[in-house]
């Protein structure tokens, strides 16, 4: 079993920055890949950014230059800083990770965008 818990989350205006947490219950190198998803209301879940144990990263178009996903393997935790923030980067944002065959996800934390 793996547990993901989130953090971070928040209110902040546009162009403001927040950096979101996702502290796992083991070691991340035992993951394929780890990301970090968001769903908006009415909006299917989509993925934002991930890093593969090898530390290749990926970036959804809307979030490039913009977000940067890191992990911390000593406390295995991975990280989303986001910077540049617009109001349609409100959501909630939800740690996925690979294990073997299996997703784990996290509770979610809501991020919203607004002045």
């Amino acid at each position: 079993q793996v547990q993901l818990v989130e953090s971070g989350g928040g209110l902040v205006q546009p162009g403001g920055s927040l950096r979101l947490s996702c502290a796992a219950s083991r070691s991340i190198f035992s993951f394929a890949f780890m990301g970090w998803y968001r769903q908006a209301p009415g909006k299917q879940r989509e993925l934002v950014a991930r890093i593969t144990s090898g530390g290749t990263t990926n970036y959804v178009d809307s979030v490039k230059g913009r977000f940067t996903i890191s992990r911390d393997n000593a406390n295995n935790t991975v990280y989303l800083q986001m910077n540049s923030l617009k109001p349609e980067d409100t959501a909630v944002y939800y740690c996925n990770a690979l294990f073997v065959a299996d997703h784990y996800w996290g509770q979610g934390t809501q991020v919203t965008v607004s002045s």
